[in-house]
């Protein structure tokens, strides 16, 4: 199945009730992992590379592991990049073969990021894909503090960007490794009052997962993204690995061996969305 964009599986999940995951990568054995995880829940998968995957791998590589899962898989691929900084961030993913695009300009003045959202959108329209943008300030576990998001201006933000969806500070951080959180329900009804764009919550391995559940299948958030929860499935999958025999030294072998726990644990993800 070909790639397809954010709107192609945001739209649906909004007008019937549930969510899509948008599974952070950092390399090949995670990613197929999740593609193998949607198709064996038989919903689509966001894949999305963030800052750290792409220190690591360059852009126009990962838009091809993209695009080959894609090709392959039998349920919807959207290949999304993940907190674009800036605008040549958003115009090289563009050009690797990415289907969806995000410009975090949650950090600057409400103009600026409005301004600055708003090219990038254009940019991606052009091209005929997917655009999200970021109001309100996510914050980082033990790191920045989060800044909530304003509904008034969620509404002016939406307005004038155009984007295709909207992530929002309702309580959510990132890298947070427990779900001993939990988001701002009147916060969100008052976002999603005064919009009808698809809502997007960073930092969804802190919320619990009643609480996903019921966010997907009774709001306007439709994409949840997870990385820190599968980040750790991966970690105790590969630990084990290590050890179960210090004798081998094969990393393809070894990094078999994650193949199946990371898959059970994004599928456990991609269910709870499925409302």
């Amino acid at each position: 199945m070909p790639l397809v964009t954010l709107s192609d599986v945001l739209q649906p999940a909004l007008k019937h009730g549930h969510a899509v995951g948008g599974l952070v990568t950092l390399g090949w054995e995670d990613m197929r992992a999740y593609v193998a995880a949607a198709e064996a829940e038989d919903c689509p998968v966001i894949l999305q590379a963030g800052p750290g995957c792409r220190a690591h791998t360059p852009l126009p590589v990962l838009g091809r592991m993209f695009r080959y899962l894609a090709q392959e898989a039998s349920v919807p691929v959207v290949a999304h990049l993940d907190h674009g900084y800036t605008y040549d961030d958003c115009a090289e993913a563009l050009d690797a073969g990415f289907t969806s695009l995000m410009f975090d300009g949650s950090r600057l003045p409400l103009a600026d990021n409005i301004a600055q959202t708003r090219a990038v959108v254009e940019l991606a329209h052009a091209a005929g894909i997917s655009c999200e943008g970021e109001i309100g300030f996510v914050g980082y576990d033990a790191g920045e503090a989060s800044s909530g998001t304003d509904p008034q201006e969620a509404a002016r933000f939406a307005a004038e960007t155009g984007v295709d969806a909207m992530a929002i500070s309702v309580g959510n951080v990132h890298l947070q490794q427990d779900k001993q959180g939990g988001l701002d329900e009147a916060r969100i009804a008052a976002i999603q009052a005064v919009t009808d764009v698809p809502l997007v919550i960073h930092g969804g391995s802190g919320v619990p997962i009643e609480q996903r559940r019921k966010l997907a299948r009774e709001t306007s958030i439709c994409k949840f993204n997870i990385g820190t929860e599968l980040r750790m499935a991966f970690g105790d999958a590969l630990r084990t690995a290590v050890n179960s025999d210090p004798d081998r030294f094969d990393r393809n072998t070894i990094l078999k061996d994650t193949e199946t726990p990371v898959t059970e644990a994004a599928r456990g993800v991609l269910r709870a969305l499925k409302g």
